[in-house]
């Protein structure tokens, strides 16, 4: 692993041709040593360079990190190709002129297929003159905004930066959001003498405190605290290094499954997800099966880590815990798991030990014995909506921004995820507490969602220009140790999940596993999004899944086909993964219980604990 170092404020970075990402001194070496001579001054050009990076910077400021050159952009490209389509502009007129007179002679209390199944107009106010007018206005201006996107020759990314965008605009202009145009707060309003509006001012002061670091995080979350409300399973932390701490469970079982079982979750957010309360852990579901658990927590970077890159996340992050767990339980086949990101990391570390000749100069790792990956792409062609924010000009922005401080703070990343979804995340949010003046239950899992994490300056960059820019590992260019990986050498069995509502990870993009592992997989498609899609306990309401068994000798199917085939499941599909790693187990042995380090202490550990104040 590099030594950390501190990054100078403004310091620029610069990618290599393999995707690592340097400080601009660093970059300006290479270039001499490799380069011919320049006519500019080396020292010029970084100045030039370190200035475009403080403007970005700055700009960010202003912009709320999006950047208005990838904006700018797709709206040009969207608006020339309307401009020379006269067709399509008069079609598009009078569709306005239509749809607008539909609105308008829409009868007050008639059951709009539309209104029916847009959940901010489902209050029955709605129904009445002239909120029914209002809403159906702004669906008919979205409907036209959805035909007006539909222009020939627009180039697909710019095409969905459009959309977006478009999307966002409309979804902040919603009659639900305002006070004088919505009618179940004007309801509310009379209703309480205006109680509601002064409890929703409380509210947003309140908020606008804690967004500003007047007021401490547990003021407002007092409950849901990690060690004490969720992640809870007892076990001990066996292992530590820079980057992680490695758990392991205490046993509940006298005998345990003879194979142990590594999860790797995102390092984006605290590891807790998925040891969230006792009646809804995966941990602690899976040691009650008889499963010998490990568990990654990883450390939250701060400045000094900002020369952390993509290798001493795969080194210290997968490679060192699953030879520590080798070490521990004496060189038995590992199953190893990973969710969103850690799917992707754990992902290359199977293909790279799965290679002719593995990892050099690691430490002995047994071998894998099945590979399962929860809500985690490896092929990023078709990324979902964080991808539309992923581009050339983008990631420079990005890259200026963290250039300052060494990291993205977690702020700045949950920024990104409430953009995607404005209209549950900000818009019906705000409705819901600033103007009806309600609070959102708390739940462990808000209050995980809200326990950020950063990301350090350089790993970070790679990881968006080799995984959203070039797809290099789904196309087998991704290096480890210089030689490139390929998902075909992983031919170990493999559990892999999708959600149905994934706006991170989308189902069909995970779907693809299929054309590049090579061997058997047992896709499961189970309802829900990201997060909730994946913590779904035995007992949960309405739950349901479809699994269905693909060997790798069997003809390929596309989505939809495999849609139809596979079989429906009702309830959690925790169960059918756990009978899965149990049909692959050799066996029993005698529970394993975590050895007793008090330098390490037990779980939930140190590291996940570290928080900051961005």
């Amino acid at each position: 692993m590099k030594q950390p170092e501190r990054l100078q404020a403004t310091l620029p970075v610069e990618a290599t041709a393999t995707g690592s990402v340097l400080p601009a001194a660093a970059a300006a070496t290479r270039r001499a040593a490799n380069a011919p001579k320049a006519a500019v001054p080396s020292e010029t050009k970084d100045a030039a360079r370190a200035l475009d990076s403080t403007a970005r910077a700055l700009g960010a400021k202003f912009t709320l990190g999006l950047s208005p050159i990838s904006l700018g952009l797709a709206y040009a490209d969207w608006a020339w190709h309307l401009a020379s389509a006269p067709g399509t502009a008069a079609k598009l007129a009078t569709a306005a002129q239509t749809r607008l007179l539909g609105a308008l002679s829409s009868t007050p209390g008639e059951t709009d297929e539309a209104l029916a199944a847009d959940p901010r107009f489902h209050d029955p106010g709605w129904k009445q003159w002239p909120y029914s007018l209002l809403a159906n206005v702004h669906l008919a201006r979205q409907a036209w905004w959805d035909e007006a996107l539909q222009v020939h020759g627009v180039e697909r990314h710019h095409h969905d930066v459009v959309r977006l965008f478009a999307r966002q605009w409309l979804d902040m202009q919603s009659p639900s959001n305002w006070l004088w145009s919505n009618p179940q707060v004007q309801e509310k309003t009379v209703a309480t003498q205006g109680a509601n509006l002064a409890q929703g001012a409380k509210h947003m002061i309140d908020d606008w405190r804690r967004e500003h670091g007047l007021e401490p995080r547990e003021a407002v979350e007092p409950r849901f605290q990690p060690g004490v409300d969720v992640a809870i399973t007892p076990g001990r932390v066996v292992y530590r290094n820079h980057l992680v701490e490695l758990i392991q469970y205490t046993p509940q079982t006298a005998r345990v499954r003879r194979e142990p079982l590594l999860i790797v979750p995102s390092w984006i957010m605290k590891y807790y997800v998925l040891d969230l309360s006792p009646h809804n852990s995966l941990v602690r579901f899976l040691v009650g099966e008889g499963h010998t658990v490990f568990m990654l927590s990883w450390r939250n970077p701060d400045e000094g880590d900002a020369l952390l890159d993509m290798d001493d996340y795969l080194q210290l992050g997968v490679l060192e815990p699953l030879a520590e767990i080798t070490r521990i339980t004496g060189g038995v086949a590992i199953h190893a798991a990973g969710y969103c990101l850690g799917g992707t990391l754990l992902g290359i570390a199977a293909a790279a030990l799965a290679r002719p000749g593995g990892v050099e100069g690691a430490r002995e790792i047994a071998p894998l014995a099945s590979l399962s990956l929860l809500a985690a792409q490896i092929d990023f062609r078709e990324p979902g909506d964080l991808g539309i924010l992923t581009d050339d000009a983008q990631i420079e922005m990005l890259e200026a921004m963290m250039a300052e401080r060494g990291f993205l703070t977690g702020k700045q990343m949950a920024g990104s995820f409430q953009f995607l979804r404005s209209r549950e995340l900000i818009w019906s949010t705000r409705m819901r507490e600033y103007l009806l003046g309600e609070r959102n239950a708390p739940s462990d899992l808000m209050a995980w969602n809200a326990d950020t994490t950063r990301l350090p300056a350089v790993m970070h960059s790679q990881y968006l220009r080799a995984m959203y820019l070039r797809n290099d590992v789904a196309e087998g260019r991704y290096e480890v140790e210089g030689r490139p990986v390929a998902m075909s050498d992983v031919r170990v069995p493999a559990f892999v999940v999708g959600t149905v509502k994934d706006h991170v990870s989308p189902w069909h993009s995970v779907y693809k596993l299929h054309r590049l592992l090579g061997g058997d997989l047992t896709f499961v498609l189970t309802n829900g999004g990201h997060n909730a899609g994946i913590v779904s306990e035995p007992g949960h309401p309405r739950r349901r899944y479809q699994m269905h068994l693909t060997r790798a000798s069997d003809p390929a199917m596309t989505p939809e086909v495999w849609q139809a085939k596979a079989a429906q499941h009702d309830g959690s599909w925790w169960p059918a993964w756990h009978a899965w790693l149990a049909a692959l187990s050799s066996g029993e042995v005698a529970a394993r219980k975590p050895q007793v380090n008090a330098s390490l202490g037990a779980a939930p550990g140190h590291y996940v604990h570290v928080c900051y104040r961005d």
